[in-house]
């Protein structure tokens, strides 16, 4: 997807000087810039690097660049306080840049440096730089989905559009009548950027009319969880009765609460790949119950696992498809032999 740095095909007339600058640099260096989605990217890994990617909150947000800046005079500054995982700059069609980047650093601590040593930077004479933390959003609200789409469906078309979706939850939609509302969740917030650019451009197959796809904004997750609070949960197999469970004693048990870590772990331990959950409610009693219909796709595990749960809402502060989720997760656990 990504194409090597065009840099003669940039027209001449704009910035030909730092253009023609940062041409030499990349010659002299061999540095590799990649041009991917109106963004340019060195690293991701860079050459040599060993191991997994960085933690997160390794990432710092550059904003505040002077337009005419470029690779050149950044990445050896950037470098400058920490070893470099990746640097990103974002750049218009005329070949200019549009004022931001990010750099992720090898680790926290060196991006805490870059922040430090960096915010309020002179890069040009008069041009001070904005560097921080950055907020690495993963997850994206994709609202006026047909009720007629199934969360099966979903799946298949967002893994079309881009990597790295690790969970998607579907919610009647607040904002639009006779609509759902997705929350998709993604490994990273590149993952994340590149879904909701392809997403926005329409190069899906998902091709509702007044789709809109956003950030997740934290006040919509506010509202979506007080929705449905839980505590209590019920898991109920297939093919039981779906009114209200009579009981619900759930027997204490160390693991819920925790099975999403455990489960993620132990396929990571025996290489299964990343586990995928789908939730949705089905049923909302006047009694204060969610019934949630939940399935987990484990890649390296021969079929998907699903079931139905309940959920009962109260004042506790976590989502009722989180709760679900886990109670999932503990049943696999317990499938696996893990718990």
């Amino acid at each position: 997807d990504g194409q090597y740095l065009p840099l003669q095909t940039w027209p001449d007339s704009i910035n030909q000087v730092n253009k023609m600058a940062l041409l030499t640099w990349v010659k002299e260096t061999g540095i590799d810039l990649v041009q991917i989605n109106g963004q340019r990217q060195y690293g991701g890994p860079p050459p040599g690097w060993v191991g997994g990617p960085p933690p997160t909150g390794s990432e710092v947000f550059i904003g505040k660049l002077p337009q005419d800046v470029y690779e050149n005079t950044l990445i050896p500054l950037f470098q400058s306080v920490g070893k470099l995982y990746e640097f990103r700059l974002m750049m218009t069609f005329s070949g200019l840049n549009r004022g931001f980047a990010y750099a992720k650093y090898s680790s926290r601590r060196s991006a805490k440096m870059a922040v430090t040593a960096l915010n309020n930077f002179e890069v040009q004479k008069g041009c001070s730089i904005l560097v921080c933390r950055s907020t690495e959003k993963r997850e994206l609200s994709m609202d006026g989905l047909a009720t007629s789409l199934s969360q099966k469906h979903l799946e298949i078309l967002l893994q079309e559009a881009a990597e790295g979706i690790l969970s998607i939850t579907l919610y009647p939609s607040p904002y639009q009548k006779q609509a759902q509302l997705a929350v998709l969740k993604y490994s990273s917030h590149r993952a994340a950027a590149m879904a909701k650019k392809s997403l926005m451009e329409g190069n899906t197959r998902i091709s509702e009319e007044g789709l809109r796809v956003e950030w997740l904004k934290p006040d919509l997750k506010q509202r979506l969880r007080c929705s449905e609070e839980k505590p209590s949960a019920i898991w109920v197999p297939r093919g039981k009765c779906s009114g209200s469970p009579k009981q619900a004693h759930v027997p204490p048990s160390p693991v819920l609460g925790k099975a999403l870590d455990l489960l993620d772990t132990l396929c990571w331990r025996r290489h299964l790949g990343t586990p995928l959950f789908f939730t949705k409610c089905v049923q909302a009693n006047p009694d204060g119950w969610l019934r949630f219909w939940c399935q987990v796709v484990i890649p390296g595990y021969p079929l998907p696992l699903s079931g139905f749960t309940w959920v009962r809402q109260d004042v506790s502060g976590a989502s009722g498809h989180d709760k679900a989720k886990d109670m999932l997760a503990m049943q696999v656990l317990r499938i696996l032999g893990e718990s």
